[in-house]
């Protein structure tokens, strides 16, 4: 078992406030048993963030900063595979009076006829571009272009409720998208559907966000989909929003069912990984046999959890 946790720790004053009150025992006992690996070491300003690395790595996809091809390996999954391939996602952004920023909340009450009635208004704009879009998910549909195989992107987590001037390529290659997500505001905001949203006091489509940029490498590599990890959200919506008592509330949840469970599984005879994601860097840790010696030594030479989770 490969437990994958993203945001579990924040670089933000309120995470390190919330992080001294933070009780995890499962996760202690874990990390007394489990070897850490070398630091996957980055920044905040990185495009892919560190869960998306660390997820890239054990299914051994290309990791290319801002061009994991998640898009591509979602459009194979559809038997749609080859070319570039991004994700659109319909989004609402906030203007201020100094920035625009992206809800950190995915768009409430949006249901499926809504979206598809999106995605027809826009697709000839795109078409136009050469951008062929298709239908995955209400809140997110797949695109097929060439301009999307070289163009790195910024992971959605990154930008959601944050100031999207600071995320937008601003590469030659973007230039197309820009202009699209100018049309795009402007067709939403006659749109009927918006209309309706409206009605119901639930926030418009306004925009949209490309990530998941990217294409396979021909040949396509193996995929490990039988390494891959279980990867528990639960940390995200509180941390992007920053609501510090319910990302402490999230974390114990974990720590009592995931964390839980993992370190049941730590006496059978089968490789067991845990992997913690900060919006910086990563660290995977791992089962591995050690000496009594080792064993005895590391009861007082354990590094507190909380240094180990600010380090992320």
């Amino acid at each position: 078992m490969h437990l994958l946790i993203p945001f579990a720790f924040c670089s933000s004053d309120g995470c390190s406030e919330a992080l001294r009150t933070l009780k995890l025992p499962n996760l202690e006992r874990l990390l007394s048993r489990l070897t850490p690996g070398p630091m996957d070491t980055g920044d905040e300003r990185s495009l892919s963030t560190p869960h998306e690395r660390a997820l890239a790595r054990a299914l051994n996809l290309p990791m290319e900063d801002g061009l994991i091809p998640w898009a591509a390996l979602q459009a194979s999954s559809r038997q749609a595979a080859g070319g570039a391939w991004g994700f659109i996602t319909p989004c609402h952004w906030q203007v201020g009076t100094n920035h625009i920023s992206m809800s950190g909340l995915a768009l409430p009450d949006f249901p499926q006829q809504e979206s598809e009635a999106l995605l027809a208004a826009m697709q000839p704009y795109f078409q136009e571009d050469g951008i062929a879009l298709q239908y995955d998910q209400a809140t997110r549909w797949l695109a097929r272009g060439e301009a999307f195989r070289g163009l790195a992107t910024a992971s959605l987590d990154r930008v959601a409720g944050r100031n999207v001037e600071s995320w937008i390529p601003r590469s030659a290659s973007a230039a197309s998208l820009r202009r699209l997500q100018n049309e795009m505001q402007m067709l939403l905001y006659t749109h009927p559907v918006n209309d309706a949203r409206a009605a119901r006091g639930v926030p418009p489509v306004n925009s949209f966000w490309l990530s998941g940029t990217g294409a396979t490498p021909e040949p396509a590599p193996a995929l490990a989909a039988s390494n891959a990890p279980l990867v528990v959200n639960t940390l995200r919506d509180a941390a992007l929003n920053e609501d510090w008592a319910g990302w402490i509330q999230a974390w114990q949840a974990l720590d009592t069912k995931e964390c839980a469970a993992l370190l049941a599984g730590l006496h059978q005879n089968s490789p067991h990984q845990l992997t913690l994601c900060g919006e910086r860097s990563a660290q995977t840790f791992t089962l591995q046999s050690r000496t009594l010696m080792q064993r005895f030594m590391n009861l007082f030479g354990t590094t507190p959890t909380s240094r180990l989770l600010e380090k992320l």
